[in-house]
């Protein structure tokens, strides 16, 4: 059974090839309450889609990191650019790595809308009924 989302939104995002050059791309975030630590973002662009799972904290921290100290260690790096109105995400996997450019204002009112539900630091009141489930599905397994 799919859980429909409690917040999404639809970024127009900029991917920056190795040369310099520009292509349009669509992410699409999305968050649920009952995942708080969680953020799917969906990349289309015009010959391909790629999903991500991303730390909610890891965005939210991004918005104030720079380039010289990004948010994350592994394979999502997050950071503000010079300009102030754009942040810069870096996603690194098999395939391949992207730099992507978006525009700080939807990012923001993202963020904002899942702290609305669940501020930064509850999230594991949120997932002590899941996780007794868990346990109790494991057990009985």
């Amino acid at each position: 059974m799919t859980q429909s989302y409690d917040v999404v939104e639809v970024v127009a995002m900029q991917l920056i090839g190795s040369d310099a050059s520009v292509i349009p791309v669509s992410a699409e975030l999305s968050f649920r309450a009952t995942d708080p630590y969680t953020v799917r973002a969906v990349f289309t662009g015009p010959h391909t889609m790629s999903t991500w799972l991303v730390g909610r904290e890891l965005l939210s921290l991004g918005m104030h990191a720079s380039a010289d100290a990004p948010a994350g260690t592994g394979d999502v790096q997050v950071w503000r650019d010079e300009d102030p109105d754009y942040v810069l995400v870096s996603l690194s996997g098999v395939e391949g790595s992207a730099l992507l450019a978006a525009p700080a204002e939807p990012l923001v009112r993202f963020l904002a809308a899942t702290e609305a539900l669940v501020p930064l630091g509850t999230e594991s009141a949120r997932m002590e009924n899941e996780i007794t489930a868990l346990i109790a599905a494991l057990l009985t397994a």
